[in-house]
């Protein structure tokens, strides 16, 4: 093994580390807050109360987790391709750890498919646990595949027809996640508030996450390739 490679190792610990102390700390303000609100568990009768301006302070705080890891990944990775992955990497990892340590904290969720309110920005997502740890799992995968494959003499990125496929599959998923706000939201907030999603759209949700596999299937393909062409005697 190279030093460089060596030391791309080293870096992925250091943002693995980050990444799950980040996310205790994340469960642990979910606690105080949730404990503060009666709202352990979330989906129930209004699961966003208004409490004197907590709702703006907590979406200036889900800004600020955003900032925290992309700040993360820049700082570890060498090239803008290298930081991006990083930052999937920690996102993604960060997202998994927090529900990992969301259940000896709350005892919530009690499963995979229990309702979460994922995200306030710029509606409430709501969606089973298990639908954003999968994506959190591509996150992690791709983000690994993209820190420790590229490198400024050797880049490495997803081919166009991946890249395109995933970009639909994030806006399918998206819209998952957000159909019932979207179809209260002209209701205005106290609507919003109130809602309580009611069923979730796994088919459509299987067609977005497969699209945002595309990239990193193509990742691997790369990486595998490269790997053969460099074993003596591969094809150049």
């Amino acid at each position: 093994m190279s030093d460089s490679m060596k030391e791309e190792r080293k870096r992925w610990w250091v943002v693995a580390a980050y990444a799950v102390a980040m996310a205790w700390i994340e469960s642990a303000v979910v606690l105080y807050l949730r404990t503060m609100l009666d709202r352990l568990e979330p989906y129930q009768p209004e699961p966003l109360p208004e409490f004197a301006g907590l709702a703006g302070a907590e979406i200036i705080r889900e800004a600020a987790t955003l900032v925290m890891l992309a700040t993360v990944g820049w700082l570890a990775g060498r090239t803008w391709r290298s930081r991006f992955g990083y930052f999937l990497f920690a996102f993604g990892l960060w997202d998994i750890s927090y529900y990992v340590f969301l259940k000896p904290l709350t005892g919530w969720p009690r499963g995979l498919l229990d309702w979460d309110i994922l995200f306030l920005i710029p509606l409430p997502w709501w969606g089973p646990v298990l639908a954003p740890t999968l994506i959190a799992a591509l996150m992690v995968l791709g983000g690994t595949l993209l820190s420790q494959g590229d490198t400024p003499e050797r880049p490495l990125w997803p081919a166009r027809w991946a890249s395109i496929g995933c970009t639909l599959g994030v806006l399918l998923a998206l819209y998952t996640f957000m159909a019932d706000a979207l179809r209260v939201a002209p209701e205005g907030e106290a609507a919003l508030r109130r809602m309580l999603p009611e069923t979730f759209k796994w088919p459509l949700f299987g067609l977005a996450l497969v699209l945002m596999a595309l990239p990193v299937i193509d990742l691997t393909r790369q990486v595998w390739t490269r790997r053969l062409l460099a074993r003596p005697g591969g094809v150049t």
